[in-house]
């Protein structure tokens, strides 16, 4: 096939044709690596628009697609949390699914984007999700990031360390 191979077929008239997806960036011949002015994000008009940018970078859509997807992906583990603990009774699907607030029984409390409270001071200080075992008096807090790993400096990709004391 042309473009590259691609296996993703219509079945609307029962022949099989190929669907090209192929994302082409074009450069300026003069070997400065910047992206062609059409070839510019049509959101911000900043960068090249890639699907890293759009699915990333694009400070455009950061206020509002990308905390839609965050709180997608946190309302998934906030309600199955929840059910786990026999906080919620109603199994009703992830798409439809509202977080409480507080929700709370005699062995767990689940709490939704809710500062915590410390004796120093925390720059950021309001997880995702607040999870309180009353019996073994263990919190764990729940933050959930979507990276992208193209944006991420080689500094700021993960280490071995897994939770930091507070």
């Amino acid at each position: 096939m042309s473009g590259g191979d691609h296996r993703c077929f219509k079945r609307s008239t029962g022949k099989k044709r190929p669907v090209t997806r192929d994302i082409h960036i074009e450069y300026n011949n003069n070997n400065n690596n910047k992206p062609d002015t059409d070839e510019l994000c049509r959101r911000c008009g900043k960068e090249s628009e890639t699907i890293q940018h759009i699915t990333a970078a694009c400070q455009h859509l950061a206020p509002t697609a990308y905390v839609k997807r965050h709180d997608g992906l946190a309302k998934i583990i906030h309600q199955k949390v929840a059910e786990a603990a026999e906080l919620i009774d109603d199994k009703s699907p992830h798409y439809k699914y509202t977080p409480f607030n507080v929700l709370e029984n005699e062995n767990f409390k689940l709490y939704w984007n809710r500062r915590i409270l410390t004796d120093k001071t925390i720059p950021f200080n309001r997880p995702d999700i607040s999870f309180i075992n009353k019996k073994t008096k263990n919190t764990f807090l729940i933050d959930i990031a979507i990276p992208n790993i193209y944006i991420i400096s080689p500094r700021q990709l993960p280490t071995n360390k897994t939770s930091t004391k507070i």
